[in-house]
């Protein structure tokens, strides 16, 4: 056991970092609470542990009495004299108290609570190294699955990637070596103190970005804000005080080679970067190109802005489940109500009844016949000169009668004389 006691603490002290006095103290508690049903409940209780020679005694406090009626808390005086010659009754006698299996006990019942307390001082010294690395990207290897948790090796400690932290559509094998995103140390957790990694937060984006842009680690371009949905898309918003730097150029590099070295690190995530406005118009139109706003109108107050796009752009605008619009709003720091651009559709709707009520009248045909017309691409007569018969049958569902007698007419309004 002696030399068990002597490698365990030199193993903790050297390979871990935690000091020799924690560890003794931690064995001398745990022995402490193992030897009390070996020894019984005796008076002041202490275990003495000495680190470098590996032996474990146990001591009492021990009342010297005339006639002993507590064998726990007393001791006969004349027992009492051969500790301290001039003991007199009432004197408090410390008495080596060590069973003779003190050894069995020790590595039977004390090791395993001894360990338990020596990963507790283990998780101080994290908090101690950690708590001023929040915000920083560390590299560390997945070791295993706690439920839905991922436990990450970073050396001498040990990180944990709690279900909301992760990615959806990533992986994690034992023995994948990734970065993480160091979210928080949390010192009093129901665990302990420990290191609560992110993949998914939106931070790790700028992080990477600050260590694969070196305009933005010397602040020359300046990322304004993120919004991210971990493992589809992300948008960043940057600029630059200096009119020279293009901002977003600067992110991208050379042929995309800053920007693909991020997505490769993020899995292959859509990573859109956005060149920031001070103008929240500006910026709202900046942040969805190439969709094109036809109209928008910010209100300060309700940080909102209501935009409208054209029928064709509403569902891109919008996109798939609401992401784009979702990631555009987090983005701009605005709600955003976006709308198909009425305005448009009554203009090419009046366009359209234009078209039906000039083809009704020259060609002497009802509404519904030039709609179906007009739809197919035959707005005005003189479209009709690059048609044929079969054309007009193919718009018409396959009236071929109608179709040559619209042609006809159209060919013969075609050859009429112009009014004077």
């Amino acid at each position: 056991m002696i030399s068990e006691l002597k490698a365990l603490f030199d193993y903790y002290e050297k390979e871990k970092g935690i000091d020799r006095g924690k560890m003794v103290e931690a064995l001398s508690q745990a022995l402490l609470a193992a030897s009390k049903k070996s020894i019984g409940p005796a008076r002041e209780l202490r275990i003495d542990v000495d680190p470098d020679k590996g032996t474990i005694k146990a001591f009492a406090k021990l009342l010297a009495v005339e006639t002993v009626t507590n064998r726990w808390e007393e001791l006969p005086l004349a027992t009492a004299r051969r500790f301290k010659k001039n003991a007199v009754i009432g004197d408090e006698i410390e008495v080596e108290v060590t069973p003779n299996n003190m050894g069995r006990i020790a590595a039977q019942t004390a090791k395993q609570t001894m360990l338990q307390r020596l990963r507790m001082a283990e998780k101080e010294n994290l908090y101690d190294e950690f708590k001023d690395r929040t915000g920083d990207v560390v590299s560390g290897v997945v070791r295993r699955f706690e439920k839905s948790d991922v436990i990450v090796d970073l050396g001498k400690f040990e990180g944990v990637m709690t279900s909301k932290e992760r990615v959806s559509t990533e992986d994690y094998t034992p023995g994948d070596r990734m970065r993480f995103y160091v979210k928080a140390v949390e010192k009093d957790s129901g665990r302990g103190p420990e290191i609560i990694l992110s993949r998914a937060h939106p931070n790790f984006v700028r992080r990477l970005f600050e260590f694969e842009v070196s305009e933005i680690g010397d602040r020359t371009v300046e990322i304004a804000s993120i919004a991210r949905e971990a493992g589809y898309r992300t948008k960043v918003a940057v600029h630059s005080a200096d009119e020279k730097v293009d901002p977003v150029g600067a992110c991208v590099g050379l042929r995309g080679a800053r920007v693909k070295n991020i997505v490769r690190e993020l899995n292959n995530e859509k990573v859109d970067i956005i060149r920031w406005k001070a103008d929240p118009a500006e910026f709202v139109r900046e942040a969805l190109k190439p969709i094109k706003v036809m109209s928008i109108q910010v209100n300060p107050e309700k940080k909102e802005a209501r935009l409208t796009v054209t029928e064709e752009d509403l569902s891109k605008a919008i996109g798939r489940r609401g992401q784009n619009a979702r990631l555009t709003s987090r983005l701009v720091g605005m709600d955003l109500v976006i709308e198909k651009d009425q305005h448009a559709a009554e203009v090419f709707e009046g366009q359209i009844g234009s078209a039906v009520h000039h083809l009704v009248d020259a060609l002497g045909i009802n509404e519904d016949t030039a709609r179906l017309l007009t739809q197919g691409g035959l707005a005005d007569l003189r479209s009709f000169a690059d048609a044929d018969v079969s054309d007009l049958t193919e718009i018409l569902g396959g009236d071929s009668a109608l179709a040559q007698q619209i042609f006809d007419k159209a060919k013969a309004h075609a050859s009429a004389p112009a009014k004077e």
